[in-house]
């Protein structure tokens, strides 16, 4: 069934799919020759394909290609012809390929392009988190864990800006590395949500020495104006720390 399936792929010019998709091809050809429902293997199948970079035309022509075959017994070559497959078939098929991209666009959108910090979103889901761990330890989050704004003093956008905050990233991705998160608020504004210890303090005052040796190394960045980093306190509930965050 296989051999066959890729001959007919292969055939109308399209790619069959690669290694590291055989689970998904073989749970559709054991679903084809049992004669079980192909829901679940087809949209394991456009999902498999998405995620391998195949755009939805190749995907559903390999789907026709399955259907020319699974009704075909010889082992000559066969037309497949996606106009023929059922719209259900398509419909599933689609929807299981629709729902990897939208998986791959979101996680996309968890890191800022220009800087690689994590987007305020990303951050609203993590003191989400934390604020679920506070109350399932009869705490609050402010005891367990600190908000940090690292805010630079610039009066103006464009290219200085754009290329300061790059080099912030850099600086508090070096030295908060131990699962903390940093996040970008507003163009010049970075949040950094990290638990409570002693070397806390130390490590926010050796980001801001950094930080500031770098801008002063670079002439076109000296005007970019200070930087400051302020601990905020975190709110009673995750929906008050969402209007902090909107007010930063």
């Amino acid at each position: 069934m296989r051999s066959r399936w890729r001959t007919a792929s292969l055939a109308a010019g399209w790619p069959f799919p690669s290694d590291w998709e055989v689970p998904a091809v073989d749970a559709v050809c054991a679903a084809v020759v049992s004669g079980d429902d192909l829901s679940d293997p087809l949209a394991e199948l456009g999902a498999s394909r998405a995620e391998s970079g195949v755009g939805l035309s190749g995907t559903l022509q390999d789907l026709a290609a399955l259907h020319a075959v699974a009704g075909e017994d010889s082992d000559g070559l066969v037309s497949a012809d996606p106009d023929a497959v059922p719209a259900s078939l398509i419909r599933i098929t689609a929807l299981g390929w629709a729902d990897a991209v939208s998986g791959m666009a979101v996680g996309r959108e968890v890191e800022d392009p220009l800087t690689g910090l994590n987007t305020a979103a990303y951050l609203r889901t993590r003191l989400h988190e934390v604020y679920r761990e506070a109350s399932s330890r009869d705490s609050t989050a402010d005891e367990d864990y600190a908000l940090i704004t690292v805010m630079l003093g610039v009066s103006t956008d464009g290219y200085p800006r754009m290329v300061a905050m790059v080099l912030i990233a850099d600086v508090l991705r070096a030295v908060f590395d131990a699962g903390e998160t940093t996040a970008l608020l507003r163009a010049a504004t970075v949040a950094i949500l990290a638990p409570r210890t002693p070397q806390l303090r130390n490590r926010c005052q050796q980001a801001q020495w950094m930080i500031e040796n770098r801008l002063a190394a670079d002439p076109a960045l000296r005007d970019c104006g200070q930087i400051r980093f302020q601990e905020e306190t975190l709110p009673g509930d995750h929906a008050e720390v969402c209007r902090l965050l909107a007010a930063l």
